[in-house]
């Protein structure tokens, strides 16, 4: 689990890494106590309502996925 200090609402970096499986996490949930979870895609899902019943505040960047691949300049 990440217990950052100071939670941050700034945008999600590749560096973040989810709570529960290490993959690039792009849901960020703020706590009443300070601390902050992060999570993938699929475990932001899978833990929806858990979350929003515990948060402060939550970053979601999940629709980052849906994007469409960068054209080419060929």
């Amino acid at each position: 689990m990440t217990t950052a200090v100071a939670p941050s609402s700034a945008a999600l970096t590749a560096a973040d890494r989810c709570d529960r499986c290490g993959a690039q996490a792009y849901l960020r949930v703020e706590l009443a106590s300070g601390l902050e979870l992060l999570f993938c895609a699929h475990h932001a899902r899978e833990h929806n309502d858990k979350l929003r019943e515990v948060a402060v505040n939550m970053v979601d960047e999940t629709h980052k996925l849906s994007g469409s691949p960068a054209a080419s300049d060929d």
